[in-house]
């Protein structure tokens, strides 16, 4: 199915854009935090500058409005050409007393790469055939960003030690100026502007997701995914059991890689099999994995195994739900319906994170922080069974 999706020269063009985006960002994403550790800053400064690469994720109710109103074509250019500008100003940082000026940049880059990802969530649809096509898309989006992650990760933390902060991000410049000459040759035209004032598209979007329960419903459920979000769970594991056993960093980085790993290849395997009768069990089977990951993480190597298998099954369970999403949404809604979406999916993201962290450092055994997210997945099966109804 991917290989037939690739022969069509619109999606095979926006993959390749996609891939080097997101590999840019993710390559320089480690020279951002290395360039803010040489820094000396402070914890609090270390969290703000992370968390300005989610906080734009938190306005989807402008973000997706900005969308519906412009032609996406011109659109999506301009969104591409403001996050290279706003990356190579990364070169001007350079020295301690900048760093706010660097979580600016940092903000209004990832304020672009938010606009353009709602951008091509909305295109997406239509640009596909039908439901299948369109899963199989989300699939194939999903698969390139897991892909750049670990490939993305690893290398840029090599380029990084190798040949510094600065000539790291220049190769990230490099990289968003091929995405844009890819992009601007892509041969597809979408009429899809909307006349109204972005007041009026805010007060309309969010007038009807409150008419739509269903789909409101199936946002929520699209956020279960994000109780995956093990990053801080894999922090305090590593510093409170693996460190005796491996490098933190080649923990982290192994754990991290695995996991990407599953995320890559789980579709492959799993994705004719889910369905709307059967997504339930899909989700108490993540939940399942998880839970049992909680009694035996403690162990490094255990973790490696459990760690490919929950990515394994979260690729098919993201594209998969929000494949719903796109299809219970009016055309027209695309692009705030999108980012509302990514707005509760990032919130539940950051939430987990932190209190992931807090309840371990009020003594709850991070067993019981663990099972707790695969009794979430197991709750969410039983939420889209009984409420949803497929």
């Amino acid at each position: 199915m991917y290989k037939k999706l690739l022969k069509d020269p619109v999606i095979f063009k926006l993959s390749i854009v996609q891939f080097l985006v997101y590999f840019g960002s993710w390559f320089s994403s480690v020279a951002i935090y290395t360039m803010v550790l040489n820094f000396n800053a402070t914890p609090t400064q270390n969290a703000l500058v992370a968390t300005m690469f989610y906080l734009p994720a938190l306005l989807g109710f402008i973000n997706g409005a900005i969308v519906d109103k412009f032609d996406l074509k011109r659109f999506m250019s301009f969104v591409l050409l403001f996050e290279l500008f706003w990356t190579s100003l990364f070169l001007t940082v350079t020295d301690y007393s900048q760093i706010y000026l660097l979580m600016l940049f940092v903000f209004l880059r990832a304020t672009c790469s938010f606009l353009f990802f709602a951008s091509q969530m909305s295109l997406f649809p239509l640009i596909t055939k039908d439901e299948n096509e369109l899963k199989a898309v989300n699939e194939l989006h999903s698969i390139i960003w897991s892909t750049t992650f670990a490939i993305g990760m690893s290398l840029g933390g090599i380029f990084v030690k190798s040949y510094g902060v600065y000539n790291t991000i220049k190769l990230d410049i490099a990289l968003f100026v091929i995405a844009f000459l890819v992009f601007i040759f892509i041969p597809f035209k979408v009429d899809k502007k909307d006349p109204q004032s972005i007041k009026k598209l805010i007060i309309n979007g969010f007038n009807y997701l409150k008419n739509h329960k269903t789909l409101l419903s199936l946002i929520l459920l699209h956020s279960s995914v994000a109780l995956t979000s093990f990053d801080t769970i894999v922090n305090l594991l590593t510093d409170t059991y693996y460190k005796e056993v491996i490098a933190i960093s080649l923990s982290i980085g192994f754990l991290n890689g695995v996991r990407a790993l599953g995320l890559m290849t789980g579709p492959f395997f799993i994705s004719k099999l889910i369905n709307k009768k059967n997504l339930h069990i899909f989700l108490a089977l993540q939940g399942a994995v998880i839970i049992t990951w909680s009694f035996f993480e403690k162990s490094f190597y255990a973790s490696l195994i459990f760690m490919f298998f929950i990515g394994f099954l979260t690729t098919t369970l993201w594209s998969f739900t929000f494949t719903l999403i796109q299809n219970k949404t009016q055309k027209e809604y695309l692009g705030r319906v999108v980012a509302y979406n990514d707005m509760i999916f990032m919130s539940v993201t950051v939430a987990i994170n932190f209190f992931s962290g807090y309840l371990f450092e009020k003594g709850v055994p991070m067993e019981l922080i663990t099972s707790s997210l695969g009794v979430g997945f197991i709750l969410f099966g039983f939420y889209y069974k009984s409420y949803l109804k497929p």
